[in-house]
């Protein structure tokens, strides 16, 4: 498979496979992904993910492209702030986008859907307090309704505070539009997504590939 340099060898492979999820084949076709992004080099950062055309259009470009330096997402404990990241910590991130398998059993698929549940609510917990407050909730809805030209800032402020209000009323009860509201725990999250379908929902087009496809690559076989 070439030097580390150049493609991980492939005890690294089988590693990586055993903590993520993909199978070898995967693995090699992401690192060669990594490898496009970085410009051949060994570590990733933000200004290589910035240069993905086909991420400039996602209206929650900014989140995903943090998602793959914070450290919560990564499976060993990093202190000092993250402003390049490994193949390793690039594959984690991406296990997160990767649909479960379906030879899993009912335990491992509800430990799948928490860790991915996990994941999306770190995306939108910004500012890392453990809650999804109004102005994150609402930067958020903003940023999705930013692409309709008809919708003015202040209708758009309108529908993310119905919206974070319905929310709150599903989580603490009848609030009044002037009560202060905390914000959303990831238990609150876990209640709101409760019946949603989401594992297999969960993905991305990265330089041409998308993360679904990729899957069947392998789950299809």
């Amino acid at each position: 498979m070439g030097s580390l340099q150049s493609s991980p060898s492939h005890p690294d492979y089988v590693d990586l496979a055993e903590k993520t999820g993909f199978s070898l084949e995967q693995i090699s076709i992401l690192h060669k992904r990594f490898k496009q992004l970085s410009h051949n080099e060994d570590k990733l950062r933000r200004e290589h993910l910035d240069q993905i055309t086909d991420l400039q259009a996602n209206p929650i470009r900014e989140q995903i492209v943090e998602a793959f330096f914070d450290k919560r997402n990564f499976y060993q404990d990093i202190e000092e702030p993250v402003n390049e990241i490994s193949f390793e910590n690039f594959l984690e991130v991406m296990s997160n986008f990767r649909p479960p398998s379906d030879n899993l059993s009912e335990e491992q698929l509800v430990k799948v859907r928490l860790e991915k549940l996990r994941f999306l609510f770190n995306m939108h917990d910004t500012d890392k307090d453990g809650t999804i407050t109004l102005e994150e909730y609402r930067h958020v809805v903003e940023e999705l309704l930013s692409y309709y030209e008809a919708l003015e800032n202040e209708t758009a402020r309108g529908i993310a505070d119905a919206a974070m209000l319905e929310v709150a009323s599903i989580t603490r009860g009848h609030m009044e539009p002037d009560e202060f509201y905390e914000g959303i725990t990831f238990e609150h999250f876990l209640k709101l997504l409760e019946g949603f379908e989401i594992e297999s929902r969960m993905n991305i087009r990265f330089m041409n590939m998308d993360t679904t496809t990729l899957c069947k690559l392998e789950c299809g076989k």
